[in-house]
């Protein structure tokens, strides 16, 4: 995952928004962290890329614009404890319980609700209503937006001779409204050319500073060409 991110409240003109610093670190399973140059300018850069590129399709986001080379601003919003993590490819897990190809791809989308960081972090969504972590109607918007940012993203992809094989969706609440709030991480964001004689860097395994920093650029690369 992306090392710190710096949060600073700023208050301005009767609204209340956030600004998000990305830093040039990454945690190596969660534990090491680790250094590399422009990463938190890069993945700052992605990410207000992608962001932009969702609103086109009418997709509610809760970012402003991009601040600085490694700084975005965002409204704020009360983050839902968990996300929705969309799969279209079978991931190891899924592989192994349904006997299919590792990265094969899936004739329709997976959406698994995760809560928390550890290892076993899959949740169903009774969970969420239960434990009153979010609303039936919240829960069914927040199913709608990921099912609409998986749609347009699989598509913008696929045009690049891509595949998104997997991305993990964050969302936020402000009084009644429903955000997307990110985040197109390499933590987050996974995928891999469809032509299979193609060298690339496997992003479920990313563990040296060489891989982290060759995926990111491969994503800011995607994102930068107009």
């Amino acid at each position: 995952m992306i090392g710190t991110i710096k949060r600073t409240d700023i208050p301005f003109d009767g609204e209340n928004y956030q600004l998000l610093e990305f830093e040039d670190y990454f945690y190596i399973n969660n534990d090491k962290k680790v250094k590399i140059k422009d990463l938190g300018k890069k993945v700052a850069s992605t990410n207000s890329f992608f962001f932009d590129y969702l609103k086109e399709y009418h997709i509610p986001t809760s970012f402003q614009s991009k601040e600085s080379d490694n700084a975005l601003k965002f409204y704020s919003s009360v983050e839902y404890p968990f996300r929705i993590k969309i799969l279209n490819c079978a991931d190891k897990r899924n592989a192994k319980i349904f006997n299919l190809k590792e990265n094969s791809e899936l004739s329709l989308p997976i959406f698994e609700v995760h809560y928390g960081f550890e290892k076993e972090s899959l949740v169903c969504e009774s969970h969420l209503i239960s434990f009153n972590l979010c609303s039936v109607e919240e829960l069914r918007l927040i199913t709608r937006i990921s099912s609409k940012i998986n749609a347009v993203l699989k598509s913008f992809f696929e045009r690049r001779n891509e595949i998104m094989a997997e991305i993990s969706c964050y969302f936020g609440k402000m009084g009644d409204k429903v955000f997307f709030i990110g985040d197109f991480s390499p933590s987050s964001l996974k995928i891999f050319p469809k032509d299979e004689t193609v060298k690339w860097t496997n992003p479920y395994k990313l563990s040296t500073t060489t891989e982290i920093k060759k995926y990111t650029d491969h994503l800011y690369n995607i994102a930068s060409v107009k």
